[in-house]
């Protein structure tokens, strides 16, 4: 289980790295948001997994988290100068269809609400 501080530092690390998401200049992701809904650090602290999802779609998501990738230099270097930590992990953002799933998921359960509804009737 994850002490108080190392949730904190990920939860810093979280804010961070959704700040620079939105200074990036990509056309490509300001078509639609990018969340971020997990981050995971490796036990030695070096790398940093960034799930990541959208409302578009798994396909979008897929290109984002590789846009993402390609930029993550670059995010690493800018949290490293705003978050003052000694050692910044590598960042690694992995595409989830969690949303998407939650989605259909919720749309699922109100068709047979409905449906349990009408047989009610």
């Amino acid at each position: 289980m994850a002490n108080h501080g190392s949730e904190h530092k990920l939860e810093m690390i979280r804010r961070a790295v959704s700040a620079e998401i939105t200074r990036l200049k990509d056309p490509r992701l300001e078509s639609g948001l990018i969340n971020i809904l997990k981050i995971t650090v490796s036990h030695d602290g070096s790398n940093c997994k960034i799930f990541v999802s959208s409302l578009e779609g798994i396909e979008k998501t897929t290109e984002a988290a590789e846009i993402l990738t390609s930029a993550s230099g670059h995010i690493r270097k800018n949290i490293g100068k705003s978050l003052k930590f000694k050692y910044i992990p590598n960042l690694i953002f992995i595409p989830s269809d969690a949303i998407e799933y939650g989605i259909k998921m919720s749309q699922r359960i109100d068709e047979l609400l409905a449906s349990d509804n009408n047989r009610s009737l």
